[in-house]
Order: C-alpha cells, then structure tokens, then sequence
C-alpha cells in the first residue's frame, strides 16, 4: 500500500473508533478481518498510527479546533508530505481545501490546559485530580505474562531459548514481563500451558486472596476467570474455586483456556450458594477499568457520570450480596481495576462502616507473607497499584475479615 493509501485506513479507523460505540481493538480487528489482501507491514504501520491517535485525540482535537477526524489527522500528520497523502484519486483521501492550508499553516505552539494535557476528559480529570498518574496510564502497557505451571526461573529460560527477551517482575513472585511484544500464536511455552497472560497488578490480587485448599471460594463476576485461574494454579490442584459471572457466555469461554492451562479444580456456577458458607468470597467487581487505559485508552471516551454512577450502585449491592454468605472469619476481597476513589476506598469505606463486623484483615502482612517484599501501598487497610507507583495496571484490593 501507497502511504497515502495507508493514512486513508487511519481516517476511516478513527471515523468508526471516535463514534465512542464500541472498543477500539474489536473495531480494528473487525476492520482487518475484513480486508485480509492488507499486508502484515502495512496492517502494522496503520494499527501503530491509530493506536498513537488514539492515545493523542485531546490533544489532536485542540490543535485542530475541531473534532472531525479528518481535521485531527491533518494535524497530526503535519510533519509529514501532506501533498504525497492528499492527493485524491480512488487510494488517496481528498485535497486540503484552501481553508484546511490556511488553518495547518497558522497553527502555532500552544499551551495545553491540564486535562488535555493529560489526555483526559475534563470530568473525568476532575475526579483523579493527579496529571502525573493520568499521563502515566496513557503509556503504552508491557506484556506481562503469569507462570502456570513449573518454576519462574525454569520458564524464563525456556522463554529465552524460544528468543524472547523476558525479566521477572518486579513484585509478583509468579510474573514474568517480556521487554517486546510476544506473538502468542509463535510461543510454545503460551501453548503449552507453562504460562498465560496476566498483568502484574492482577496477578498480585490474585495472591492477595490468600486461598487455603480447604476455603470454600467463590470468585464473583468473575468475567474472563482470570483471577480464578490464578487462584486455581496457586493451589496445585487441590481445593475448588466456584467461577460465577451474571453472563454464562463468559464462563463457557473460560473451559478451553482451562483446559490449555491443565486446570481441573475450577467449577463454573450460575449463582452463589445461598447460605453463609463462603471463607473466600472474591469480588472481582463491575467498574470503569480506568486502571487499564494503559491497553484501552479509547475506554475513557466512552465512560460517563449516568455509568460511573450505576457502576457505583452494582458495587455496593454486590457487597452487600457477599456479606451474607461469607462466613465468621471469612474474608470479603474486593478488586477492580479502577484508580476511582469513588469505585474503590469510598465504597468499601461505607460498606465497612454499615457492617462493623467486618475489619480490615492485615493487608500488609499477607502482602509480605505472599510476596517477601515490603508493603507498597500507602493505606494499612487497602492496596492501590498503578502504573506511577508500581509499574503496573491501576488495580484496588481490599481484603475484609467477618470478625
């Protein structure tokens, strides 16, 4: 493909990506599947240059004074030979009118307010108040991988001979993070089971749970099971983790990476026992994801304040859904991947407060009991990770005992 016919592909991807309907990697992948003769250079070169408007939009809006995305991708490529992309004809995008010359060629160095600077909505960055985190979550993630089966040190070399370069992570004594992309269709240790894919931060929730082969366990909204695997692998086989999901689909799609991992001791379920019988109840709850803009940064246009609002009601029924089936000397873990107050210390905050049965139940001890590393967080009664702090996805981890 002609560069020009390349930056027609980008125009027609934020076309469908800014409409704010659907997340951007099933348009992109939507997009591609439907036009296989697009070869692997030029599908690499538009899924780069998208994924890097994506991640520039308020500041492309703002430049452009406008939200067309047509506007925006003349600035965005305005270092480039404008003449060679718009250049018409059945594989090029239109010329620049006269208007667009005259708006690309006054175009001078601004001074971004804050929230576009952070590449934020401005409700949104309102609410983080914190420039430094929001910047850091509109970074590209890392790939990390979680070890399923064998020794850390024994995958890495087997990751190593395959020809990938890999270094442990840095708090999850089960993680390993590859420095560069990994195809997983080209990696025999993926294939194989010996590893599976999980970012640092829910990998360390997964520990954090502290499940015993003789807890019953219940991973709650589970979506994925991904936590449930975790939990799963971490116990050798022994015990029985119960996947719940409101959407049976989710779990169906859970039995093949089951079945990949040689995962035998997770029982997929269609709701909670209903009696209080639960030593581990894990709630992997409904948010925002704000902690994974870092993978989805289009995810953040997509969320609003009606959302965030009716997420916040579903976390408190669901706790409120746990508190009873959890037995005396139980445990409550409440994840999600959100840096939002409003999803996480808030809310268990209130919860804790309409049950004062239920305590914080040490949280810094079980960090270095599981990791043997010192505590992290700032808070004695929950964890945040983010991507500032830990290098990590933004992840929230509460974990309460019924006393």
């Amino acid at each position: 493909m002609q560069t020009a016919a390349r930056c027609k592909a980008v125009l027609e991807l934020m076309q469908l990506v800014f409409a704010d309907q659907k997340p951007a990697d099933h348009i992109i992948n939507a997009y591609f599947r439907e036009r296989r003769f697009i070869g692997s250079a030029d599908r690499r070169f538009i899924s780069e240059t998208i994924w890097d408007v994506i991640r520039h939009r308020r500041r492309l809006e703002f430049d452009a004074g406008s939200a067309d995305p047509r506007q925006m991708l003349i600035f965005y490529l305005k270092d480039a030979d404008l003449t060679e992309i718009f250049c018409g004809g059945a594989y090029g995008m239109p010329m620049l009118t006269e208007a667009e010359q005259k708006r690309l060629s006054a175009a001078e160095d601004k001074v971004y307010p804050p929230a576009v600077e952070s590449e934020c909505p401005d409700w949104l960055f309102e609410r983080i108040n914190n420039p430094e985190l929001l910047k850091s979550l509109n970074q590209p993630a890392g790939a990390d991988l979680r070890v399923n089966r064998g020794s850390r040190e024994e995958v890495m070399r087997q990751l190593q001979t395959e020809g990938f370069e890999v270094v442990p992570t840095p708090y999850s004594p089960l993680g390993v993070r590859s420095l560069k992309r990994i195809n997983l269709n080209n990696c025999l240790a993926y294939r194989e089971g010996l590893v599976e894919v999980q970012d640092e931060a829910s990998q360390l929730a997964a520990l954090l749970c502290d499940v015993g082969p003789n807890d019953r366990t219940i991973d709650y909204c589970c979506g994925a099971g991904g936590k449930s695997l975790a939990v799963a692998a971490l116990l050798n086989g022994q015990g029985m983790i119960e996947a719940h999901d409101i959407d049976m689909r989710r779990l169906e799609q859970l039995k093949p990476r089951m079945q990949r991992l040689g995962i035998r001791n997770i029982k997929p379920v269609a709701k909670a026992e209903n009696r209080p019988v639960y030593k581990r109840f894990i709630i992997d709850a409904p948010c925002s994801g704000t902690g994974t803009w870092r993978r989805s940064p289009d995810a953040k246009f997509r969320l609003n304040p009606s959302r965030l609002a009716e997420l916040n009601r579903i976390q408190a029924e669901i706790l409120e859904t746990a508190y009873p089936l959890t037995a005396s000397g139980g445990r409550i873990v409440y994840i999600t991947c959100s840096v939002l107050a409003e999803e996480n210390g808030w809310i268990v905050q209130s919860f804790m407060e309409r049950h004062p049965d239920m305590m914080p139940a040490g949280l810094p001890q079980i960090w270095r009991d599981k990791t043997g590393l010192p505590y992290p967080g700032a808070d004695e009664r929950w964890l945040e990770l983010n991507p500032l702090s830990t290098g990590t996805d933004g992840f929230f981890v509460c974990v309460m005992e019924k006393r």
